[in-house]
């Protein structure tokens, strides 16, 4: 049987971080599965139950648990359910899907199908987002509205941009030094207060114990975002190496019909948002 783990051991320790994480969520959560055509996926369900619904996706390599502590401003006003994306380290399927098809929006698709959903309230960040490009492009109808956080899918940087962290990763999995790790994930983060314990931890086992995906997903078609007219807002990072804010945004207001748009500005693509950004997007994905 295929795995994304590269040993159980391995699996186990990725699985009892994320415990750990859940276990540090201010308010109570259960665990959801859902039958899908790609495989069963796992989402944990909480925030507030008589709250507004919202999907959730996490980052690429990493897992709904760190995610839901990084989204903890939406726990207050929305039914969250944070979905485990297939094939990545969590609870769903180990089954990749490739990122250059259609494949992860349709999975999204037939997820909010089997929670019984006709459509929902969406965010993503990062490699999330590119999964909720991809659903914006192939059931448009499923998204209410939605907000893309650094997102992958618009307008993606080409790949020499994340030429710097290639050194360091190497010299990570020679020496296995943490040093090398926090140089590796440096010019995302952009300065090292931003590489938090969770961040970093999360990252830390992804890269020991999983067959990290280094593809994020493609660019959408212009033609095919055109069809979603749900409400959208996106948050691009101005230094941002992998989906910078100067090709993300100008070609998001292209292909999105009802676009808002917002800079992170002097940010990477890691890092914290200001109250003032979390309200913000609490106040958008109500409206």
């Amino acid at each position: 049987m295929k795995t994304i783990y590269k040993s159980k051991q391995g699996k186990d320790k990725i699985l009892q971080l994320y415990d750990q994480q859940l276990e540090r969520l201010s308010v109570p959560y259960n665990d959801v599965f859902v039958s899908t055509s790609f495989g069963i996926t796992h989402l944990i369900e909480t925030g507030n139950p008589k709250g507004k619904p919202l999907l959730v996706f996490h980052g690429g390599n990493a897992t709904t648990a760190y995610n839901l502590l990084f989204c903890d401003f939406l726990l207050k006003d929305f039914h969250i359910y944070g979905v485990d994306t297939i094939g990545h380290p969590g609870k769903s399927a180990e089954v990749s899907l490739s990122a250059r098809t259609y494949d992860y929006g349709k999975w999204a698709s037939e997820v909010i199908a089997s929670l019984g959903y006709r459509k929902i309230a969406c965010f993503g960040g990062s490699f999330g987002s590119g999964i909720l490009a991809k659903l914006m492009c192939v059931a448009p109808e499923r998204v209410e509205n939605v907000v893309l956080y650094v997102p992958s899918g618009i307008h993606n940087a080409p790949a020499i941009n994340s030429i710097s962290m290639g050194f360091p990763m190497m010299m990570y999995w020679i020496t296995n030094k943490e040093t090398w790790l926090k140089k590796c994930i440096l010019p995302m983060a952009v300065t090292e207060d931003n590489i938090t314990n969770d961040i970093f931890q999360t990252a830390k086992l992804s890269i020991d114990y999983a067959k990290i995906k280094a593809g994020m997903p493609s660019d959408v078609k212009a033609e095919d975002m055109k069809k979603c007219h749900a409400k959208t807002l996106v948050m691009a990072a101005e230094k941002d190496c992998l989906f910078p804010a100067d090709r993300v945004i100008p070609r998001a207001k292209e292909i999105i019909p009802n676009c808002s748009t917002y800079l992170l500005r002097g940010r990477g693509h890691i890092s914290p948002l200001t109250e003032k950004e979390k309200k913000m997007i609490v106040q958008f994905l109500l409206s």
